[in-house]
């Protein structure tokens, strides 16, 4: 699994508090609204939407959120004044670290993940200095309790999957970006669950990182998503399982 992935799937077992539900509902009602606000407000007709409603599904996101985040599309101020930005950066151990902001000040956002990283010793890096370690990807999880592995495997790769990665309580899915719907339409027609979609930016190679610096590189990770500007943060760092046990507990 990627780094990324191994840290979002401590956060799911780990469950998430009401105040941060809360954050999670948020940010994911902006992704709504700009994608509403790029294309046709019908889910149907626009893919970038349609994959923002079922993430927010998902995550248990009510229904009158949704469909109130989609209106706000329309002659909404702070829905017209949020704008996309990538940053960069190098985090302990040496890694690299890409966020997605949705935010209507860049100053302001920059500002707040500048000061994160000044506090875990580490700086934003010139644009692209980490992009080209990434490639976007579909990443479908599947929790393995109850499935049978092998199975799930060829129902992926026979409806265009490129890869499946077994390890743990987890099955990861990983497909080009335009054959992730088909890809979980497959999965969902075998009567299988899928515990998350998304579209992330996957790093091509991991850096392992010792005790020390996982420790450091998780709670940055942690501090990072806390930003409300922040949508996502993708990592390649590969942390030892018993760090990741350790900060699970």
């Amino acid at each position: 699994m990627s780094g990324h992935s191994k840290w979002a799937q401590i956060k799911r077992q780990k469950g998430a508090a009401d105040a941060k539900r809360g954050q999670v509902f948020t940010k994911l009602a902006r992704e709504i609204t700009v994608a509403a606000r790029q294309g046709d407000s019908d889910p149907a007709a626009n893919p970038r939407l349609r994959l923002a409603v079922q993430r927010a599904r998902d995550n248990n996101m009510p229904i009158d959120n949704i469909e109130r985040a989609i209106k706000r599309a329309s002659g909404s101020t702070e829905a017209a004044n949020l704008v996309e930005m990538t940053l960069e950066a190098y985090g302990p151990g040496g890694t690299a670290i890409l966020l997605q902001a949705l935010t209507d000040n860049k100053n302001r956002t920059v500002g707040e993940v500048r000061n994160v990283f000044s506090r875990a010793d580490c700086s934003l890096g010139e644009s692209g200095c980490v992009t080209w370690m990434f490639e976007p990807k579909g990443v479908i999880v599947v929790e393995a309790a109850g499935v049978d592995s092998e199975e799930l495997a060829l129902v992926a790769i026979d409806a265009g999957a490129d890869d499946v990665k077994i390890e743990g309580s987890a099955v990861e899915i990983h497909t080009q970006p335009q054959e992730m719907e088909e890809v979980r339409k497959a999965l969902e027609g075998q009567g299988i669950a899928v515990s998350s979609a998304e579209l992330l930016q996957v790093p091509t190679t991991m850096i392992t990182l010792d005790e020390k610096s996982a420790l450091q590189s998780l709670r940055l990770l942690d501090k990072l998503e806390e930003l409300d500007d922040v949508q996502h943060v993708f990592t390649n760092a590969d942390f030892p399982e018993d760090v990741l046990e350790r900060y699970q507990g």
